[in-house]
């Protein structure tokens, strides 16, 4: 709008390598992301939506366009192809302000984790038909070969030298992403424009291998999609008149129409059957933005076959952006009061997330879910997790600040978080992070040993500093003794015959105060500088010493 960036005078002749190149990248990473154990592990509602649903999705839209924009056949298919993605990168950030029931969260979330690689390797497809099969169907069968030949021979390479440590850890990142670069270089020269499809089927095969792990490369590449979708952003915005949506006229907006009403469609044929109501079918039907693999995706794809002389391309990139701000801002600013208006709007979180899986969080998630609280603790410590799995509680396997656990950690329901793992440093990382998720005042952190030492170096500086569970003596340790001895956790239901002070006379000193529930069911946690002000009709949840539970 203001004209301050020209993306083609910049950048000139190396526009379409870098805008190709990004792309491929964040194709690459989007295939890491799709395990085959998922697309069943998550319901039949989510199978179908990513499976058999994207393809009616693709049909349905492709049609719509066929008939509405007046394109041709090759264009409107390979437009649907990209609108059938939604991505996590939208939906994560709308799913948090519009805080709907877990079944609808739960399967808006795994869709759009899912529907990412699927759409783009769609997407890639349709682009290779059109760019070498309607000029010959060998020279389409000999470019899917040569990218998919050329994808599983870059993955089976790189698990190879993986699994017999032929590459040091502290370069696996920096491989990995020149092996990605040289299988699209590659690809490329076998066989022209073959390369998006030979590093998605990379992605894809080392995603699945058993035996690789390639988390620590997930994570730096999905921190370097960040910094490319960033700038593919901004570098492909800039290249858009805001005359040329506006110019789309009723076209565009029949345009719109028609991808918002194949939605209801797909959702109620892939929902048909199941669990779900007419108002979660229609919550789900609403939410379905649109974001940067279609922008980016459909620009490269623009420039391509602009050069190629398909003159009807340069209409993508203006109708891609239509959709893109269209259900971003607009389902953005209605989800939440749809959610509300279906009756779909989440109470308030009654979960609480424990880092930690050791004996005292164990006892303490326990103890919090037979008083109806949803307890999910994580821990990275696979006997732990084990542990806490065989006593009856939800787990997640892994880091909580990890980008994995950005994807893969469910908090539908979620809005407290106890930080108990005997690591210092584990503790005030959760709280930093999850500050913004629940708020500043619904994180605390349980000491350890180590933190009662007065020296400043080893004190948490001011700024990280959580409220501390409990009270100042005590600490991760002396809670996990105290069990081991035998302690136990009771609950105790506070009434006018009985009140605190008669409940600390019986008990005394033997017993350490750790929560109360008011009569609203709203938990209070005893912490260094707050002691509820507990009152008949409370339960009061306390650490029993042996010797006086007895």
């Amino acid at each position: 709008m203001t004209g301050l960036l020209r993306p083609d005078e910049m950048f000139g002749d190396i526009l379409f390598p870098m805008v190709s190149l990004g792309v491929a990248l964040v194709l690459f990473e989007g295939g890491l992301t799709l395990k085959f154990s998922d697309l069943r592990g998550h319901g039949a509602a989510v199978s179908n939506l990513v499976s058999w649903g994207a393809v009616l999705n693709w049909l349905l839209i492709a049609a719509g366009i066929w008939l509405v924009a007046e394109l041709s056949l090759e264009m409107a298919l390979l437009f649907a192809a990209l609108l059938v993605v939604t991505g996590p990168t939208v939906i994560n950030p709308l799913l948090r302000t519009m805080r709907a029931t877990p079944e609808v969260s739960q399967l808006l979330r795994w869709e759009g984790i899912l529907i990412d690689p699927v759409g783009a390797l769609l997407a890639v497809l349709v682009f290779q038909f059109i760019f070498t099969g309607t000029e010959s169907y060998l020279l389409f069968l000999q470019s899917i070969g040569v990218g998919v030949l050329a994808g599983a021979v870059a993955a089976l390479s790189l698990a190879f030298l993986i699994r017999r440590h032929w590459i040091p850890e502290y370069l696996l990142n920096a491989i990995a992403l020149s092996w990605v670069v040289m299988t699209f270089a590659c690809s490329n020269y076998l066989a022209h424009e073959s390369g998006l499809l030979a590093v998605t089927i990379m992605g894809v095969w080392l995603g699945n291998t058993r035996g690789v792990d390639m988390s620590d490369v997930l994570s730096f590449k999905e921190s370097l999609s960040i910094l490319i979708i960033s700038m593919l952003f901004i570098v492909l915005g800039a290249r858009i008149n805001p005359a040329d949506i506006l110019a789309t006229g009723w076209t565009g907006f029949g345009v719109l129409m028609v991808v918002l009403l194949a939605r209801p469609i797909v959702v109620w044929a892939c929902t048909l059957g199941g669990k779900y109501n007419w108002r979660e079918r229609a919550l789900v039907a609403w939410v379905a933005p649109r974001g940067i693999v279609a922008a980016a995706v459909s620009a490269l794809f623009a420039l391509r076959l602009q050069d190629a002389g398909y003159a009807e391309a340069g209409l993508l990139v203006s109708y891609t952006f239509l959709i893109i701000i269209v259900t971003v801002v607009l389902q953005s600013f209605t989800a939440r009061y749809m959610a509300r208006l279906l009756g779909l709007v989440e109470e308030e979180p009654r979960g609480i997330l424990i880092v930690g899986a050791n004996q005292v969080a164990r006892t303490i998630g326990k103890a919090l879910l037979q008083q109806g609280f949803r307890i999910k603790l994580t821990d990275t410590h696979w006997h732990d997790i084990q542990t806490a799995r065989m006593e009856g509680l939800d787990t997640y396997y892994g880091d909580p600040v990890s980008a994995h656990a950005d994807h893969h950690l469910e908090l539908e329901g979620i809005g407290r978080l106890f930080a108990m793992s005997q690591r210092p440093a584990l503790n005030t990382l959760a709280t930093i992070k999850f500050r913004r998720e629940f708020g500043r005042n619904r994180v605390f952190t349980l000491r350890t040993a180590e933190e009662r030492d007065d020296r400043e170096k080893r004190r948490v500086a001011e700024t990280f500093r959580a409220p501390r569970l409990f009270g100042e003596d005590v600490t991760q340790q002396k809670l996990a003794s105290l069990i081991a001895q035998g302690a136990e956790l009771k609950a105790t239901l506070l009434t006018e015959n009985f009140a605190l002070a008669d409940y600390e006379n019986v008990w005394g000193k033997s017993h350490i105060p750790l929560f109360a529930i008011d009569k609203n069911d709203h938990l209070r946690a005893y912490t260094d500088d707050f002691q509820p002000d507990v009152k008949p009709g409370w339960t009061l949840l306390s650490l029993v010493s042996p010797s006086a539970a007895h």
